[in-house]
This record gives C-alpha cells, structure tokens and sequence, in this order.
C-alpha cells in the first residue's frame, strides 16, 4: 500500500518514497516473528550505532548519500555552509540551514510552532474527542516516564502532535513554545525504526523507543500562555543520540537544557544525530486548538495513508515546516 501525505504550502496529495522499504518490512515481520532474540539485538544501542556508521561516516554511505539527496531533493542551498563543504553523509543530515531567512516565525504570542520540518497529525486522550486516538502509536502513560514527578496526572485528557521526521528533512529542532523549562530527563529504550511500517507492527513504539522529555511551563511572563508543555524527542534506528544545543542568537553559543532555563520559542533546541526520529509535544487538557488545515487533513478520504484508525478511518500526516504554526492558545470560555 502506498503512504501518502498532504503538502501544507500546496495542498497537493505527494506520495512518500521510503529509503529501505524491503528492509524494514523484512526486518519487523520475518526477523521479528521468526528471531525475536536476533531483532532485539538489531534495535539494540550497539548495532543502532554501528549501522550508523556504516550508513553515514563510511564510503558505501557516502555513494548512498549522494543518491538520496539528489533523489529526495534535497536542497543545499538553503544550507548556512557552502554546498561543497557538505561532503559526507554525516554532514547532510546534521546540516544548519538559513532558518531566520528560509523558514519564517509564525506570528501570534500564543502560536505554538512546529518543532521540526516533519510530517504530522493530531490526536486526544479525551474519548469524548473528534481526535481520539488511544494505543496505537504511544502509551501515554509509558512515553512520559511513569511516577516521574507527577508529569503523567498534568497531562491527562490532554491533546498531543506526532512529528515525523524521515530522511532527507532538517534535523535540528526547534523550541514550539516560550516558557521555563522544569524538567528534562532521559528514558532509555530500543532504537525502533519510526517508518510506518514498523510503527504499525510495534504496539507502541514511540513510547519504547529512547527518549528526552522536556517539560516546559508556558503560563509565565513572556511564554506563550498554553499550559505545560511535553516536548518528547525520540530515537530511532542508526540515530546516534540527540544533542542538547540551545541557540538564542542563530547556531551561535549553544548550549545544554536544563532546569530553570527560559526558553524563546522558534530557537534552535537540539539535534538529532543523525537519521530518522521523531517528536511528539503533549499539551494539557483544552489549552490548544490545532489549525484549521492539520484537523481537516487529518481524516482525507482521498489520501491512501498507512495510519489508520481501523473501520476506514484513515490518520493522515501533513507536511510542515519549522517553526510554523501548529495550534494556538484555546480562549477561556466564561469567567
């Protein structure tokens, strides 16, 4: 079946040309139904690394990296270095790129903005919600961290964006909103690959997965005012760890995240190294409301979309660019 999405600039339907299809199709059924012991060792840190070698700091990667860029389009002119001087694999995915200039602030003190350039959908933990989505791609209560300092009760009911990020996109990413950051910790786990094919063969994969979560509180001078905010950045197979560089001014002076640090929405907060991953924001009960064209794509009937809801209703991804508005703030009703 083919995996489509629909394209937010043009609105056009695209069809996605997965790197590896054969591969992670062979690897989530016949390895994993029929070697359980061998496909646990291959979405271990130690073969995730390794794989990641070969893809991205050897010569085949090199002849396969030259390929994919030039098959997925890649655009290296919108890189801050010359294109000449991104020789490796390495380098094509931990590109910087000219964001201030190519990928423009959403406006509104209240916008929550994408964190990355990605493919997304919506969903909710309420039943009685239009975008009720519950098990299929994360357990809730397992992606933050059980028993981690009551972070699971303050997101209860709440909604969520699932954030893709396949090969060829921009891997730095950006801060959604502006507030103070209360916690950030590591959760270890596997190194699942985030394609849909083994997303839909995993129950709920992103929670299992390696993770950061950043809690951030929004509802404070200068913050976006949406509540607390989950930022959940997730691993995947031959990712080699996300780096922590907060960035105020551009790439310049970067930092670590840490308790207590304010952080300006649409700056650069970290980079995934390197490869496909994925990030899902958690919001608290009715402080968001998604756009307009996220909510109407999520259910096109026109789009063929591996995500699926079961009973012919399909979970339909839009593609978007950091920093562009996702949701907004959710106007009080009443006193």
């Amino acid at each position: 079946m083919r995996h489509q999405y629909i394209e937010r600039e043009s609105g056009r339907i695209r069809t996605e040309v997965f790197l590896g299809d054969g591969l992670v199709g062979f690897l989530y059924g016949t390895v994993r139904e029929k070697a359980p012991a061998l496909f646990d060792i291959l979405t271990s840190a130690r073969i995730s690394s390794f794989l990641g070698f070969l893809n991205y700091d050897t010569f085949l990667g090199q002849r396969i990296s030259r390929r994919f860029s030039r098959d997925a389009g890649i655009d290296l002119s919108e890189c801050l270095d010359s294109p000449h001087a991104i020789d490796t694999p390495r380098k094509v995915f931990e590109r910087k790129i000219r964001y201030w200039e190519l990928r423009p602030l959403a406006h509104g003190k209240d916008c929550v903005l994408s964190p990355a350039d990605a493919k997304v959908f919506a969903g909710s933990f309420q039943e009685t919600s239009s975008l009720y989505v519950k098990g299929k791609f994360f357990d809730f209560e397992e992606l933050l961290g059980e028993g981690r300092d009551g972070w699971v009760p303050a997101f209860r009911d709440g909604d969520f964006a699932v954030f893709r990020l396949t090969p060829e996109k921009y891997h730095y990413n950006h801060v959604p909103v502006s507030g103070t950051v209360l916690d950030i910790y590591e959760i270890p786990g596997r190194y699942h690959s985030c394609h849909p094919k083994a997303v839909l063969s995993i129950p709920t994969p992103h929670s299992k997965n390696k993770r950061v979560v950043t809690i951030l509180d929004t509802d404070l001078p200068g913050g976006t005012g949406v509540g607390l905010v989950a930022m959940v950045e997730i691993v995947a197979l031959m990712i080699g760890g996300i780096e922590q560089c907060y960035s105020e001014e551009r790439y310049d002076h970067p930092q670590p995240v840490t308790r207590g640090l304010f952080l300006q929405a649409g700056c650069p907060k970290s980079l995934f190294r390197p490869g496909s991953s994925t990030v899902i924001l958690v919001f608290q009960k009715d402080r968001v409301i998604f756009e307009e064209d996220i909510l109407r794509n999520l259910s096109a009937g026109t789009v063929e979309s591996r995500y699926s809801l079961g009973l012919g209703r399909p979970v339909v991804e839009t593609d978007v660019k950091v920093r562009s508005a996702i949701a907004r703030a959710r106007k009080k009703v009443g006193p």
